[in-house]
């Protein structure tokens, strides 16, 4: 008899801790994620919620909302974190390009003769506006994915 009790006191525990679980389909389209209780795409994932909880009611669909809210905020970080980044990059790019048209101008200052001079001269200013015209295409790319990304980050928030 007193074995019985306690092989039903370890194990009432365990019955007491039931699993109940609850699925719902995530769906990412182009300017939102969806979840829902149906699958609402084609490349709809599944996912599972459980709580040990038996009594619980099962969930109301509501949860719906804050998990589009959760996901949204998400996005939001990641964008803000993105558009950061960018704009240091853009500020590298000028420092780097302030450096090279600095390091070719240093050419023109080293004494030499007037012949070897004026043609150091132009070779410096063909190297300058090659320099130039590259910063000006890679910003002009970096300032478009930066439009790209506050406009992104404006329509989320």
């Amino acid at each position: 008899m007193r074995i019985f009790i306690i092989i039903f006191g370890l194990l009432l525990p365990i019955l007491g801790q039931a699993k109940t679980t609850f699925s719902y389909y995530k769906c990412v389209t182009n300017k939102t994620i969806v979840y829902s209780q149906h699958p609402c795409a084609a490349n709809a994932e599944q996912h599972t919620l459980s709580h040990s909880d038996p009594k619980a009611p099962p969930p109301d669909g509501r949860h719906t909302k804050t998990l589009n809210n959760i996901e949204r905020q998400q996005m939001v970080l990641r964008l803000k974190k993105t558009l950061r980044a960018k704009k240091h990059q853009a500020a590298i790019l000028g420092r780097k390009r302030d450096e090279a048209t600095r390091d070719e101008q240093r050419r023109i200052s080293r004494l030499m003769e007037k012949s070897e001079r004026a043609k150091t001269l132009k070779e410096v200013k063909r190297n300058i506006k090659t320099i130039n015209t590259a910063y000006l295409k890679e910003v002009k790319l970096l300032n478009k994915e930066i439009a790209r990304l506050e406009k992104r980050l404006k329509r989320l928030e």
